[in-house]
């Protein structure tokens, strides 16, 4: 999950996020750490990490696994892309956090044999060193722990998976201030997961001209999509407004619906209809942060007037 200038990258794992970083009543205390964080066990017998600063639990409901498969292996169909992909696939993964998203995906998508280049973005990497102490009680780091402690050496680190090469960089630092002067080496992605810890605990992460920045970077050319666990009308306005076209994401353990965003309207199976946006008119919480300070409010006269001329509605008209 990733965090602003207080742990992961603005603050990027909803502890999360990634769908991460609610707490979690019935999870436990197992192992505590001097450095802020403590594994806890969730309902489903899981464990997971939890930062004692932001008082959120990474990947609170179902555990890590099940929700990086869900929100992101299986709703991006990235066994299936890679397989059918040429050349070097790139993911953004935005809140590595405790590496939960990272090992995921690459445990789910070892058929696949185009090299593979995962850029991770964080504030810190405390979250993943705390968690590859105890790995053995989160269990997903089993067959790359050597990569893992490789990783927070080297990073960038470059290893053989299977049949294919794989190169993961890091880009340590706060991400907001990162998108607005990006490195030029940074690679447009094919698809982002995007894992920040909630608005109201880091609302930097979740402005609508960090979107907007981020929408920028894509590559138009390069089809891309980003999930996230949040489905909030803010969020999916300031994505809109950002740019992006945006649908209904697979439901993730107790979350009946997320949010999936894409550079093109192939990538997202449920697009938000007129029914959505007559709903975001009525809502008391729509309109986008424009700082990193988290409130609430209706819609803008304004923003409702750009809503409207979005080319995902306007096309919807026409159909």
């Amino acid at each position: 999950m990733e965090q602003n200038s207080t742990s992961k990258v603005g603050s990027t794992a909803h502890s999360a996020s990634s769908s991460c970083t609610i707490s979690f009543p019935a999870a436990k205390l197992s192992v505590q750490s001097i450095s802020g964080y403590k594994i806890v066990k969730l309902a489903g017998g899981v464990h997971s990490v939890h930062s004692l600063a932001h008082r959120e639990t990474f990947h609170p409901v179902i555990g890590p696994v099940a929700e990086a498969e869900a929100l992101y292996v299986k709703q991006l169909h990235l066994p299936e892309r890679m397989a059918a992909h040429s050349g070097e696939f790139v993911i953004w993964d935005v809140g590595l956090g405790a590496a939960a998203n990272v090992l995921t995906v690459l445990r789910g998508t070892r058929a696949a044999t185009c090299p593979l280049r995962i850029i991770s973005f964080d504030h810190t990497l405390e979250p993943l060193e705390f968690a590859l102490a105890n790995a053995e009680a989160l269990g997903y780091f089993t067959g790359y722990e050597r990569v893992v402690e490789n990783f927070l050496r080297d990073h960038p680190a470059t290893f053989e998976d299977a049949n294919r090469k794989i190169t993961w960089e890091l880009h340590l630092g706060d991400f907001p201030s990162l998108l607005r002067t990006p490195p030029p080496a940074v690679l447009a992605p094919h698809c982002i997961l995007f894992d920040a810890f909630s608005p109201a605990k880091n609302p930097a992460m979740w402005t609508q001209p960090l979107f907007a920045n981020l929408f920028r970077l894509l590559d138009p050319a390069r089809p891309c999509a980003l999930p996230t666990y949040s489905r909030s009308t803010m969020m999916r306005v300031s994505l809109l407004l950002a740019g992006f076209f945006v649908g209904a994401g697979h439901a993730t353990g107790e979350k009946e619906e997320t949010t999936i965003a894409a550079n093109t309207l192939d990538l997202i199976s449920e697009p938000l209809d007129h029914k959505w946006l007559q709903r975001a008119r009525n809502s008391t919480s729509a309109e986008p942060m424009w700082e990193p300070s988290y409130r609430q409010a209706p819609l803008t006269g304004e923003s409702w007037e750009k809503l409207q001329q979005h080319p995902q509605f306007k096309q919807q008209r026409q159909e």
